[in-house]
């Protein structure tokens, strides 16, 4: 007779991601807007447009981190890092004219640690909420041989909305327009596989 397995026997912990899941709810309620329809927990998010646009048009934009997730775990400091995932992906729809609407996330590791999860995620949660935007969900994927122990990978991707007149594209820049400047409260996240070599 043939023994049974489960999931917790191929290193999956359905428990801890059932724990990560109660940690973080409070974190995405938070960050919820009225256009976002239902609750957290479904295999699919429902978000509706604001009839205060004539002709909308979805922006979208997709990000990681990249190898600041190194430094994420040589200092033990993870919240921050998913302030920045969200920054990344919002500053790309922005500079299109869009409005953020809502955020979702990939988080993937080969054991969960549910605090250190947590901490990535109330970032996420923190950078939604500066940038406007919903937290509507995300994934964590447990993958046991994956990742190195203590490490994971993330990834995030935020939506928006802009008028289709309105759509920034580059195509209306003549001579003599003003040019903004927006001063950087840091290095974000680009280029830091160029930061951890300077500061190796």
């Amino acid at each position: 007779m043939s023994q049974s397995l489960s999931y917790r026997d191929a290193g999956v912990d359905i428990n801890a991601g059932d724990s990560l899941v109660e940690r973080i709810k409070p974190f995405a309620k938070r960050t919820m807007r009225p256009e976002v329809l239902g609750d957290l927990g479904g295999f699919g998010a429902l978000v509706e447009i604001s009839q205060k646009y004539r002709h909308p048009v979805l922006v979208s934009g997709t990000d990681s981190v990249g190898t600041k997730l190194k430094l994420a775990f040589e200092w033990d400091q993870h919240d921050t890092v998913g302030i920045d995932l969200v920054a990344m992906s919002v500053n790309d729809i922005l500079v299109q004219g869009a409005e953020p609407l809502f955020f979702l996330d990939y988080f993937a590791c080969g054991k969960l640690d549910v605090k250190r999860a947590a901490a990535v995620i109330k970032g996420i949660a923190a950078g939604c909420e500066q940038s406007g935007c919903a937290l509507i969900g995300g994934e964590t994927a447990e993958m046991p041989g994956m990742y190195p122990d203590g490490e994971y990978d993330l990834a995030g991707f935020a939506v928006g909305v802009v008028e289709k007149e309105q759509v920034i594209n580059g195509r209306s820049i003549v001579a003599g327009d003003v040019v903004l400047g927006l001063a950087s409260n840091g290095i974000h996240s680009n280029g830091y596989s160029l930061v951890r070599k300077i500061i190796e």
